[in-house]
Parts: structure tokens; sequence; C-alpha cells
């Protein structure tokens, strides 16, 4: 089929913890390991009326008609992955980037700056998200927009301002509320019960109050929570009590993850957060991912 000059969803997907099976098992086993999970992809695409265009190592690009079949292929990629178990310890996950736009074919392949939008934002995700264009959330339909949460401005290497990136929450769910710092106020259902959280890490439990208003956590030995992960910043992140209200705040290069009873994980970089009934902070990396360095918490 044609596609040359027409406007398409372009999408970028990865499997990340590929080198790490590498490493650990050698080439052909850890190319197996791989191959499955591209399989589940593609099997994905070809659901929503995908096309793959080229297949490439770990990841591939693939085109739709519309952004809504990306968003959903997208879900169900990720899914299909995450319900594989661990090669050997190593639980793989995919990285997803999209957009929409005009694109134009050249020597059998899609080229255009919608293709370089894509693959920049699948570059910038982390292990299990996906990340969506301005220009495809843009066109998706309302009730699948509802499923997405504004991430700000990212950078998507050398691209325009236009790549402002979304992240594609759990289908089904709507996206929790997130600030950045010195936005208006967050809503009072974040609110804690009386303004308390007790906080532990490392067989180490703090208590926010009155009396101490704020946690600071990260590298740093001067921290109250000294983090031993390695991925993550001198002062990676803290929480804060404010009137009735507890925020967690990301001040750090990897971004922290939030894991809130009841609701699917949230990713902060530079934004934060309310608090409330109990979860997981966890730096640097998924708490779902192997090896994961996190801090409980529950208010009280």
């Amino acid at each position: 089929m044609n596609i040359a000059d027409q406007h398409l969803s372009v999408l970028f997907a990865g499997v990340a913890g590929s080198v790490r099976l590498h490493e650990k098992l050698g080439g052909d086993e850890a190319a197996r390991a791989v191959d499955r999970c591209l399989t589940r992809m593609e099997r994905a695409v070809e659901a929503f009326g995908g096309r793959v265009i080229k297949r490439v190592g770990d990841e591939f690009m693939v085109v739709f008609d519309l952004p809504d079949e990306a968003f959903q292929a997208a879900i169900e990629m990720r899914q299909r992955v995450a319900d594989l178990p661990p090669v050997s310890g190593v639980k793989l996950a995919i990285r997803i980037g999209f957009s929409h736009g005009l694109v134009s074919e050249a020597d059998g392949n899609i080229v255009g700056e919608t293709v370089v939008e894509a693959a920049g934002l699948a570059g910038l995700a982390m292990p299990g998200q996906v990340l969506a264009s301005h220009q495809a959330h843009a066109a998706l339909s309302p009730a699948l927009k509802k499923m997405t949460r504004d991430l700000g401005s990212a950078s998507t290497k050398g691209q325009s301002p236009k790549g402002i990136a979304f992240e594609v929450v759990t289908q089904g769910t709507a996206a929790p509320e997130i600030k950045k710092p010195g936005d208006p106020e967050e809503r009072q259902g974040d609110k804690p019960r009386d303004g308390k959280l007790h906080l532990r890490y490392a067989g180490k439990h703090i208590t926010l109050n009155d009396s101490k208003p704020v946690i600071t956590m990260g590298r740093d030995p001067k921290c109250d929570v000294v983090v031993h992960d390695r991925r993550a910043s001198r002062n990676h992140a803290r929480i804060e009590l404010r009137g009735e209200r507890i925020v967690v705040i990301d001040t750090s290069t990897n971004g922290t993850y939030v894991s809130l009873h009841g609701k699917p994980e949230l990713f902060l970089r530079k934004e934060e957060c309310g608090l409330y009934s109990k979860g997981l902070i966890c730096f640097a990396g998924s708490a779902t991912s192997t090896g994961a360095d996190f801090a409980e918490f529950d208010l009280s």
C-alpha cells in the first residue's frame, strides 16, 4: 500500500532490558526472549489495524490510520509484554512513543517530522511507559484523552516545542491529577485525614508532622532518607506538609515513581502530586522493576 504523503500515526516501540538480558544469558537465548516480546507486540499491532514498517534489533516502527488505534495498540502491547514471566530474573518491559501527522514514503521507508517525533518520544520513555505527542493527543477521541496526563514540554532530541508529551495511563482509569511546583492548589480530595505521614525505608521510620514538615530523600548523606540506588540523585525528592495536604516533589534527574493505593503508578519528573492513604515512592525506576528501591508510606 502506498502511504506516501498521508496523515498517519507513527509508533515506535522497543524492548527495555534486552542489553542486561544479553549480558546475563548470551546472544541466542536472549534473542529468543526478545523475539517473544516482539511477536506479542506485533500481534497487538495487527489487532488494531497497524502495519509494521521496519524492525531493527529490539524495536520496530509501525503506522496506523488513526491515533486512537495507535493508543489502544500501545496499551495492548504493554500489557502483553507485562504478562510475560521474567527471564532468568530479568523482567522485560517496553518503551513506546507515538505521534500523528504528515508522513512521506522514501525508498520503502516512512520519513518526516512525525517519524522523528515518535522516535524521540520512544527514546524518552521509561520502561513500561507510553508517550504521545501533542499532535497525537489533540487528535485522540475524548474518551481516550481522559486516559492521559500532561508531562509538559519534553525535549525530543532537538525537535521543536510541538513535542509536548502526554503519558498514557492504565486503560479504563482516569488519569490522577499531577501538579508542577507553583501550579494552583490540588483538589481537596488529596488531603490526609490528620496531617501525618509515616515513611519507612531500609528499616528506618520517619514521621512527617507539624514538628517535621519536610522529609528529604536522596543519595546525599545529609538527606533524611539516604537512598541506596545509584541511579537516584543526591537530592532526589522531598515530601512536604502544606497545611492539610501532603505532597511529594521530584527534584531528580531520572524521576520518581509513586504508587498510590488503588491507583496506577505515576511517573514524576520535576513535578509533584498529593499523597493519601498508603503506597510506595520508588527512586529512579518503577516499583515493578527488578531490584526496585522504594520507600513505603501511610497516612494516619
